[in-house]
């Protein structure tokens, strides 16, 4: 199997997070389902920490308020990885409220800590579905975004 943590964290979603269980297994537990799913063990931690690391940065703390029409400029890195059209739908998304500026900066630093060469659209998708999945007052701005995700739905227009 050729699968990579985006794979994982759409099954962790689709079958944990979206799910109305009222209590979901423990992380040894669900680690143990994820390897007799058929996904690797190395993956399998890489998701574990990329989820890990997502809630550390999920913090208030973390979260400086930035002036809303501020330009962001993409590092040599970061154009790179993430394509233009990704980059596009991260405008858009910003521009109809549902990220915002320090939301985006999660977004693109945690599609980053994927550790893909290149990072397309439905890739943003999923990272901007976990972002907004466990943030305080974003229930509209993830159920838009869920819808985008589930219904293939072009997000934007050139």
């Amino acid at each position: 199997m050729n699968e990579n943590v985006v794979d994982i964290l759409i099954y962790l979603y689709e079958n944990y997070m979206d799910s109305d269980q009222d209590s979901i297994s423990d992380q040894g537990q669900i680690h143990d389902e994820l390897i007799q799913a058929g996904f690797p063990e190395q993956e399998v931690d890489k998701a574990f920490q990329w989820m890990d690391e997502l809630a550390e940065r999920q913090t208030p703390d973390n979260f400086h308020h930035q002036p809303q029409g501020a330009m962001r400029i993409y590092t040599a890195d970061e154009q790179r990885r993430i394509d233009t059209d990704s980059r596009g739908l991260l405008m858009f998304l910003e521009q109809n409220a549902i990220l915002e500026p320090a939301g985006r900066e999660l977004v693109i630093d945690r599609a980053i800590a994927l550790g893909t060469p290149t990072i397309g659209v439905e890739e943003i998708k999923w990272v901007v579905l976990m972002v907004l999945i466990n943030q305080p007052g974003q229930e509209s701005a993830f159920a838009q975004m869920e819808e985008l995700v589930y219904n293939d739905i072009p997000a934007y227009l050139h």
